[in-house]
């Protein structure tokens, strides 16, 4: 590597909007990030997430073409 053309890498405190407060690293200089979703309250990660049918789309297109039996 280059000298002296690198961002410096700092220790970063992240706050997410549920509370969780997590450190990481980052070129981030003023030290601290705050981000809406993190591991701890996005439903993907917690398990608690929904598949949404919107107005029956997966019926109707079943039913426009047939449910395949086959893989």
């Amino acid at each position: 590597m280059k000298n002296e053309i690198h961002p410096n890498y700092l220790e970063t405190t992240v706050t997410c909007g549920c509370g969780e407060v997590f450190t990481t690293r980052s070129t981030k200089e003023s030290g601290s990030i705050y981000v809406e979703v993190c591991s701890v309250c996005h439903p993907f990660y917690t398990g608690k997430q929904r598949i949404l049918d919107t107005g029956g789309r997966v019926a109707k297109f079943e039913k426009r073409f047939g449910a395949s039996t086959t893989n």
